[in-house]
């Protein structure tokens, strides 16, 4: 597992981050959290200096289960405890959700979890299931982040792309009204039925967009350029991108029945960032590829709007 990961469960097969270890059957709440090692609670402290000395307007957030440090905060800092970050996530889906995975990163400093969506979709004949995605720092470097991400079934690809007609993700800071806050979410994200009727429209309009080949490479050496002073060993290494991507649009059987068209391109483009090993592999690429599925992937939203602006 990678340097970065402490504790991490996934359902039945490997997910296309490719972290974890595998459980038979997705969890409840419960038991997810003590499988994802998420049973633990965060405990606020006063901040001493080596000389003991007290230092006013901030905290340690420790953790109870080993004492280990995860950050220096302000006294402003609300914790949201990884407890009740299922709590939010059961009351937003309804009783009895499933989670496909969750875990701790950089020694509990971040922690996630992943949870199936009731309701899957049929767009362009496809199924695409909606995944709800909640992370959340404990060491005061980021706020509390709600996201919903598709799935394309039949190959395990994200579709998370930033649309402009409607809203995916929500985040909020640690300060302030906590509940207050979570209210809001959930208010923002029951509208992920709007989100992924616009998300239909949408590949609805990009299939209808059609492409030549010459388009295609243009806009992957646009989507993966080479730089002037780029060596001869980067050169190498981005043309083999480069192939790597064209494989994916015009060989991979899943999109052959899709047409010449931008519909086909943005998945050809989604299956590389999702599933494509980077050029050099650092020991935290996966965890990095995963915090994607929250933040959104450049280089698809990208993709889309290259085929958008033509």
């Amino acid at each position: 597992m990678a340097a970065n990961v402490e504790t991490m469960f996934y359902t039945r097969e490997k997910p296309w981050h490719g972290l974890g270890t595998m459980v038979a059957e997705a969890p409840e709440a419960r038991e997810a959290l003590r499988l994802a090692g998420l049973d633990w609670m965060v405990l606020q402290e006063p901040a001493y200096t080596e000389k003991n000395e007290l230092i006013t307007g901030y905290r340690v957030n420790v953790r109870d289960r080993d004492r280990k440090i995860l950050g220096v905060v302000t006294d402003r800092y609300k914790v949201v405890q990884n407890e009740e970050a299922f709590a939010f996530t059961d009351t937003l889906l309804g009783e009895g959700v499933r989670y496909e995975t969750a875990g701790s990163l950089q020694e509990g400093k971040r922690v996630w979890l992943l949870a199936r969506m009731p309701q899957e979709f049929i767009i362009l004949g496809e199924r695409i299931t909606p995944y709800l995605v909640f992370s959340n720092a404990h060491d005061g470097s980021g706020a509390v982040k709600t996201a919903l991400t598709p799935i394309r079934v039949v190959c395990n690809n994200t579709l998370n792309l930033a649309l402009k007609t409607a809203k995916r993700s929500w985040s909020m800071i640690h300060t302030g009204n906590i509940n207050e806050k979570i209210e809001e979410a959930k208010n923002t994200l029951f509208l992920a039925d709007a989100y992924m009727t616009a998300l239909g429209n949408e590949f609805e309009s990009l299939r209808q967009k059609k492409m030549t080949e010459k388009q295609v490479m243009d806009y992957i050496e646009l989507l993966l350029p080479i730089e002037e002073k780029a060596t001869l060993q980067q050169r190498r290494g981005i043309e083999k991108l480069r192939e790597d991507m064209k494989l994916r649009y015009f060989d991979a059987p899943d999109l052959k029945e899709l047409g010449n068209n931008a519909y086909r391109f943005v998945n050809a483009v989604s299956d590389f960032a999702t599933h494509a090993e980077p050029r050099r592999k650092t020991a935290n690429y996966r965890e990095n590829m995963f915090a994607k599925t929250a933040d959104g992937n450049p280089l698809i939203d990208k993709a889309y709007q290259l085929v958008t602006a033509a």
